[in-house]
């Protein structure tokens, strides 16, 4: 008798972490956004992983922690993942991004460059009309158009919050309640840009002026400890530039789950989705139920054929409004039949009310 041994391909088994902020829409009631969101690959995870609740925190401080750091300077970090991150070894930088400061009901709201256009010849002109008359504080350098970076002259302590905290809200208290030399010579450089002819010409067209900056991430760039990532997929070079730090893999996002796991590199990797914080961060709700179309069919669709074969386990952190949010898969929870799905928006009344654990 012959017997035939058949080989099959191995697959690797893989513990993955999703940082996904934003995930749940902040108003809980907004029946248009979410009591109309299909979500079946999330709400199959939901059902099955356990929920840990903790304290709200920005987007950005919970990737500090991912790489073990509590307190990063986030200015030389997120210039260190740009496509120009070689100047980033030397100096002190802070993100100096370009904001359109307004009044609104008798409040000041930020809108950050994702708000509205500005072209690569507009930033030039003003990062460069800005070094040639402030050079005595230090020089601005612009990776892309939505994001600008100042190496000081001299270190300056500017306790700032990160951009995604403060962008599209009220921020009276932000620009009044921290007196620093930075803030004093931000009101020498919003008199500045007010009369620049780039902003004349923008307000001539109807376009939002770019009016002030805000400051942010000070700091020298870090030498960080070894996280315990075997590599780090992402397209926000703040990400980049932690795990470039950590002496990790930096990889660009792969398009779904699925081929990420075809090219999958190690056996503990962070994946950084964020493509739901700028609709948030815009109060643009339909850009926000788009986005979360295409994740759950890219991401979390795939998990349930994934799991407990290429998948060892599975985190989703979400950082949002009511706390951050981690949901823990193992293999064996797929076999969790009896726990029903629940729609996000339930979710998110429950939180809300502090009822969802």
């Amino acid at each position: 008798m012959v017997h035939f041994l058949i080989a099959y391909p191995r697959l690797l088994s893989v513990r993955l972490t999703l940082l996904v902020p934003e995930l749940i829409w902040p108003e809980p009631n907004d029946q248009l956004t979410l009591g109309k969101l299909s979500a079946p690959g999330f709400e199959w995870l939901a059902a099955r992983a356990a929920l840990e609740h903790e304290s709200r925190q920005a987007f950005e401080t919970a990737l500090a922690k991912q790489f073990g750091v509590e307190q990063a300077p986030f200015g030389a970090l997120r210039l260190l993942g740009e496509a120009s991150g070689e100047t980033a070894h030397e100096g002190h930088w802070l993100c100096a991004d370009p904001v359109h400061l307004r009044f609104h009901h008798e409040r000041i709201v930020l809108a950050d460059a994702g708000a509205f256009d500005i072209d690569d010849d507009e930033a030039d002109a003003l990062a460069g009309a800005l070094n040639e008359t402030f050079a005595d504080v230090g020089r601005f350098h612009v990776a892309t158009s939505r994001r600008w970076y100042l190496r000081l002259n001299e270190p300056i302590e500017h306790p700032a919050e990160t951009l995604s905290t403060i962008a599209g809200r009220r921020m009276d208290g932000e620009l009044s309640g921290k007196e620093t030399r930075l803030t004093r010579w931000l009101n020498e450089v919003q008199m500045f840009l007010h009369g620049h002819p780039v902003n004349e010409k923008r307000q001539a067209a109807g376009k939002p002026a770019i009016n002030s900056l805000w400051l942010w991430g000070g700091g020298s760039l870090p030498s960080l400890q070894p996280a315990a990532w075997s590599a780090v997929s992402t397209n926000n070079p703040l990400a980049t530039g932690f795990a470039l730090a950590s002496g990790i893999p930096a990889q660009t996002l792969q398009t779904d789950l699925t081929t990420l796991l075809d090219h999958s590199q190690g056996d503990r990797q962070l994946i950084v989705l964020d493509a739901l914080l700028p609709p948030v961060l815009y109060e643009d709700s339909e850009g926000w139920k788009n986005a979360w179309h295409a994740l759950d069919r890219d991401w979390f669709a795939p998990l349930q054929g994934a799991a407990g074969r290429r998948i060892e386990s599975l985190s989703v952190i979400a950082p949002t409004i009511y706390g951050q949010l981690t949901w823990t898969l193992r293999s064996k929870d797929r076999w969790k039949f009896w726990r029903k799905s629940r729609p996000l928006a339930s979710l998110a009344k429950e939180l809300a009310k502090g009822e969802a654990l």
